[in-house]
């Protein structure tokens, strides 16, 4: 029977009930769970304790007990746990249909929200199911940047290899797509279009489901509930966290599409544009190709020319969304070899499409095989070797902020970010091509474009050599996700085949990839900023590694002096949430 059914029963012991409810919720200023029994005709209060709560209930007790004047904004604030706001900005699966199914598997919980589709096994597979209307969950090994049009039509990706930072997991996050990695008790056949999970086996079409909060799989089609922003209680709630955080929150956006849903979310800038995101899409993946297997600086030239206008294109694109918001742009990142195929079959099939012979371009991926590509031929050094490729950039970016700005509505000022830096000559040498090249474009435009040049630290000597590389960075952003491996020393794609031993055994409390190890890799990030501010007091500085969306990270962040942190677009919110309850309990 509901509560309110006792007032017709026994109406004296139902207005002593409410009595004695409004004084506990009163002394304890929150929602109460209270236990009693009556007996002839008294009523004995058991126990009282605060009441769970789902996310949107949360919300919604902490904004009702600021109107009832029980507590203040900042007490407000600081009820909400961040990481509940998840459940409001993602799909759920329905709690009585979730009681009924099974879990037959487990993966890492790689990024939030609840799936169900039909198993489909490529990027193409993906897109001709989702064109008929099926909703699909794409199964792979491990995603790449080839996959990315079938990982946006799916409902959620399910991967064998990864960690929390592998590709699958980071594009995920970014799309606000449900992801499971690294279950490697997935066993896939490709050929014969099937995996094998828990002692079945699904083959293309079957239903399962997908918990990106947990990890857990099922071999079933479980129901969904839509997201639920909660109404005007979140936006009140996120408007006194606004009102209370002192560290900016930026979101990663690679595309103008990203970019606009991280603005709706309360994003202030963009943190981190990966650009070899923006290469993979038809004749871009075959110009970038053509400078790769290129046998001279005029034929990458060339090959470069053709990117130009593509690249050019999209930073236009996300500058008329972000406005004057600040924009960080960084420079081609991943080693080459990721845009070049592996099986035989595919290379001589890109052979005879770019018109080379396969001995040719098995010779060039060869020659770009690495034992630790990670480690190896990327970042900054890849224009070190061909200056080539930061000209082309810096054209791109430059060009775009000046027809951008000759438009009228905003002044734009690019941040250009040059990554894996180790030493001052090493950002030196990058920088004088990037500010001649700057300079040269911007005197013939005949506007006045201001424009910065900064640098990741995302390994242990930039951290440590802070002071110096800050003689020639204009701002810091640290990638905290490369400076976790490097500094562990194991790789963020392959730790989770060991991890969960660690964890079991207590030698670690949680994944180094998901909450930033503040007693080592913290050490060197605390260490960078007091000695980038020794050289430049007022230098901007931020996180752009995953953690910039984790709560632990970002009141760790908030403790070091960091200006700002970005994350993937959909966990600004818990950013900004987590920001705000920082500062409340560390005001700077």
């Amino acid at each position: 029977q509901t509560i309110d059914q006792l007032r017709d029963v026994m109406p004296e012991v139902y207005e002593q009930f409410a009595a004695i409810a409004e004084k506990l919720e009163k002394h304890y200023n929150d929602m109460q769970d209270m236990e009693f029994t009556i007996e002839d005709g008294k009523l004995y209060m058991l126990q009282t304790r605060n009441g769970k709560r789902t996310a949107a209930a949360a919300l919604k007790v902490a904004v009702d007990l600021v109107d009832e004047g029980m507590i203040d904004e900042k007490e407000a604030v600081c009820r909400v746990e961040p990481k509940q706001l998840d459940a409001l900005l993602h799909p759920t699966f329905d709690a009585e249909a979730l009681k009924k199914a099974a879990v037959v598997g487990k993966g890492l919980a790689a990024s939030p929200g609840a799936a169900c589709g039909r198993v489909v096994f490529t990027a193409e597979e993906a897109k001709e199911w989702a064109a008929r209307g099926e909703k699909v969950v794409l199964v792979r090994l491990e995603t790449s940047p080839e996959d990315i049009e079938g990982m946006q039509v799916a409902q959620g990706i399910l991967t064998v290899r990864g960690g929390m930072t592998s590709h699958a997991a980071v594009v995920a996050r970014g799309m606000g797509t449900c992801c499971v990695s690294g279950c490697g008790d997935i066993v896939v056949d490709y050929a014969a279009k099937q995996f094998t999970l828990g002692g079945k086996t699904y083959k293309e079409g079957d239903w399962i489901s997908l918990d990106g909060s947990t990890g857990n799989i099922y071999g079933e089609a479980v129901a969904t509930v839509p997201a639920d922003p909660g109404s005007g209680y979140f936006g009140r709630l996120m408007g006194w966290a606004d009102k209370y955080r002192q560290l900016g929150v930026y979101t990663n956006a690679d595309t103008p599409r990203d970019a606009k849903q991280a603005v709706t979310f309360g994003a202030e800038g963009i943190g981190l544009v990966r650009t070899e995101h923006m290469f993979f899409e038809g004749d871009r993946i075959k110009a970038v190709r053509e400078m790769i297997v290129a046998e001279n600086t005029e034929e990458r030239k060339k090959a470069l020319a053709k990117l130009l206008p593509y690249q050019q294109g999209d930073f236009e694109g996300i500058y008329e969304v972000m406005g004057e918001r600040p924009v960080v742009v960084r420079y081609l990142d991943p080693p080459l070899h990721e845009f070049l195929p592996s099986k035989p079959e595919d290379i001589a099939e890109l052979a005879a499409d770019m018109g080379i012979t396969t001995e040719r371009l098995n010779e060039v991926v060869a020659a770009l095989h690495e034992v630790n590509p990670m480690m190896g031929f990327r970042g900054c050094r890849l224009a070190v070797a061909y200056p080539e490729i930061a000209e082309m950039q810096t054209t791109a970016v430059i060009s775009a902020a000046i027809n951008v700005t000759k438009k009228g509505q905003y002044t734009i000022k690019p941040e250009i970010m040059i990554p894996l830096t180790t030493d001052i000559k090493e950002m030196k040498y990058v920088k004088e091509i990037v500010v001649s090249t700057a300079d040269k474009l911007i005197a013939e435009s005949g506007i006045d474009l201001k424009y910065e040049v900064g640098t990741m630290i995302e390994n242990p000597r930039a951290a440590l050599l802070a002071d110096e590389i800050a003689a020639e960075a204009e701002f810091f952003s640290f990638g905290t996700n490369d400076l976790t491996q490097l500094t562990f020393g194991f790789s963020r794609d392959d730790a989770g085949k060991f991890l969960g031993y660690y964890y079991d055994k207590k030698i670690y409390e949680s994944d180094p990839f998901a909450h930033l190890d503040q007693n080592g890799v913290g050490k060197l990030v605390e260490n960078g900023v007091k000695l980038g501010k020794s050289v430049q007091p007022e230098m901007h500085m931020g996180i752009c590694g995953e953690h910039g969306g984790d709560p632990t990270s970002v009141e760790f962040c908030h403790k070091v002096g960091l200006s700002y942190v970005s994350c993937s677009p959909f966990r600004v919110p818990i950013a900004r949430l987590a920001a705000a309850q920082a500062a409340i309990k560390n005001p700077r």
